[in-house]
């Protein structure tokens, strides 16, 4: 019987948590033209942060790869150093990227 009556309060409880999660939520204002322009450049702003910093960030690991190739074939001995550090420099410039993606929700406000 007890076990009968803590599911009874569970599924008391699940719904009362979900009855806020169901409701309606305020209607959307009209878009005028100029909240329209104005959500349009904030798309091609996104945009073109986010290509900026892949293509930089693609041209950097590409720099910075092709760099450890030819020291780990002008120094084999020294091969794993230096991919610890490409890797550890790749993922610092991947960071960056991530950084600009971030920038771009800020821009669109999301």
């Amino acid at each position: 019987m007890r076990k009968q009556a803590l599911l009874v309060m569970l599924a008391l409880v699940v719904l009362a948590v979900a009855v806020p999660a169901l409701a309606e939520g305020p209607a959307a204002p009209e878009q005028t033209s100029s909240t329209v322009i104005k959500n349009m450049w904030q798309f091609i702003a996104a945009a073109f942060v986010l290509g900026v910093a892949a293509f930089g960030g693609a041209l950097g690991q590409s720099k910075a790869i092709v760099a450890a190739c030819t020291s780990m074939g002008r120094n084999p001995g020294a091969a794993g150093p230096v991919r610890i550090t490409m890797i550890v420099g790749v993922a610092f410039i991947e960071s960056l990227v991530i950084y600009a993606l971030l920038i771009a929700f800020i821009i669109l406000g999301k």
